[in-house]
């Protein structure tokens, strides 16, 4: 019985690891996607202020790019700290 308790914790921990990288991933992607969109959008527009386009739009990928690493750090310790 204890036996097959900690297997389905192990399961549950697997699966939960799985969802919170693949739901936080998601937003992530949109995010950048339409950063990068707009920022090759302006810089069409406006081709003399591309460095500084270009600056801003990396400063907002960083910022974006933060909750995905989030969702890996939780994914991470459901993996090695919860499914041990």
């Amino acid at each position: 019985m204890q036996g097959e308790i900690v297997n389905w914790v192990k399961v549950a921990a697997y699966v939960a690891a799985g969802i919170c990288m693949g739901i936080g991933a998601i937003g992530p992607a949109l995010g950048q996607g339409f950063i990068g969109g707009k920022a090759c959008e302006s810089i069409g527009k406006q081709p003399e202020s591309a460095g500084l386009i270009t600056r801003t739009m990396i400063v907002a990928l960083a910022f974006v790019e933060s909750s995905a690493i989030y969702a890996l750090l939780i994914a991470l310790i459901l993996l090695f700290y919860v499914a041990r």
